[in-house]
């Protein structure tokens, strides 16, 4: 057998297997070290390498690593995220870029991807995200309109209680992030509305002393009645009239449900935050603690945010923070002394 020089090749161990890669994110290599075959997908892998197909996916893959938003991350996210590179360049690599502008196709063959770790759902939704990120960098390049990895479910289900964004994690965020960004996490925050909601809100939902909008998870049925009160006025003054839309793009456009996904999943990337459990709809929580500190009852939260009455004890405690909650149960019990 030929002796080879590995230099340069990378070596991955995956589930009690060894694979072989031409280079970290290059394609895998066939046979054993050493073999023709070996040899062989070596060579063609250089030669691949010379001269990319633009087309494939793999492309995508190389042009993400070699980006700034890449080089940006911290050193052990990069360690951990150039595994799973690999991963998806070899999974992926040869689809046609264009393959992923077709949702309904392509997202089975992800769920199938993604589910080769449902056995570890962090493991799997971690996967997911990396996906997200780089098919996101295509929608960046202009190379496909939406991102199909948005929409498909986590398969970790955990209880959000005590998972809120913190003044902090909004302050993080906010160094880092866009303009846009900023502002849709700012009402999100103070209105406590849904991300599918807060993106259709249009100025003329705004009335002399509060935001009315039905809600699309009632279908309609239920409408959410916001309080004007001076923090939101104050948001709401900072915020440009671009469009019909409160909240737009950099382009000046209403957001597209995929379009913001993007953005605000490369947000926390930026701001260091892709591996904290932290969601957008989080936000619905921390206006849920504004109001609760605020003194709010449990009908009046109910009826500002469009929640279920009847469950909006469960509501407010999946969703307020334990410490803001004995606080404000301090606060009661100090008025009525």
């Amino acid at each position: 057998m030929m002796k080879v020089d590995l230099r340069g090749i990378a070596k991955v161990r995956a589930k009690g297997r060894t694979y072989y890669y031409a280079w970290r994110g290059g394609p895998r290599l066939r046979g054993q070290p050493g073999s023709p075959e070996f040899i062989a997908s070596y060579n063609e892998a250089i030669e691949y390498h010379r001269a990319p197909d633009r087309n494939r996916f793999r492309f995508v893959v190389t042009d993400y690593k070699a980006s700034k938003d890449y080089k940006k991350l911290a050193e052990s996210t990069r360690d951990q995220w150039g595994k799973w590179l690999d991963r998806i360049a070899d999974y992926f690599g040869e689809l046609r870029i264009a393959q992923f502008d077709r949702p309904e196709k392509i997202r089975p063959v992800i769920r199938r991807w993604r589910n080769e770790w449902a056995d570890t759902p962090r493991t799997a939704d971690y996967a997911l995200q990396v996906l997200s990120r780089v098919v996101a960098h295509a929608v960046e390049l202009g190379r496909i309109a939406g991102n199909p990895c948005e929409g498909i479910k986590h398969l970790y289900n955990n209880d959000r209680s005590e998972i809120i964004w913190t003044d902090s994690d909004i302050s993080q965020i906010k160094k880092t992030c866009t303009h846009e960004v900023a502002l849709a996490v700012d009402l999100a925050g103070h209105t406590g509305l849904r991300l599918s909601d807060l993106l259709r809100l249009s100025w003329s939902h705004v009335g002399e002393e509060a935001i009315v909008l039905t809600t699309g998870k009632s279908r309609h049925r239920r409408e959410a009645i916001i309080p004007l009160y001076s923090a939101l006025r104050d948001v709401l003054a900072r915020i440009p009239k671009r469009a019909t839309t409160i909240l737009t793009s950099s382009r000046r456009r209403p957001w597209t449900p995929d379009g913001f996904g993007s953005s605000f999943n490369k947000a926390k990337i930026d701001a260091g935050m892709s591996e904290r459990d932290l969601h957008f709809n989080d936000l619905r929580g921390t206006a849920a603690t504004k109001f609760y500190i605020a003194g709010f009852s449990m009908r009046e939260i109910a009826e500002t945010l469009a929640w279920e009455e009847e469950s909006v004890e469960k509501i407010i405690r999946r969703y307020v923070g334990r410490a803001a909650a004995i606080k404000a149960r301090i606060k009661k019990l100090e008025a009525r002394e």
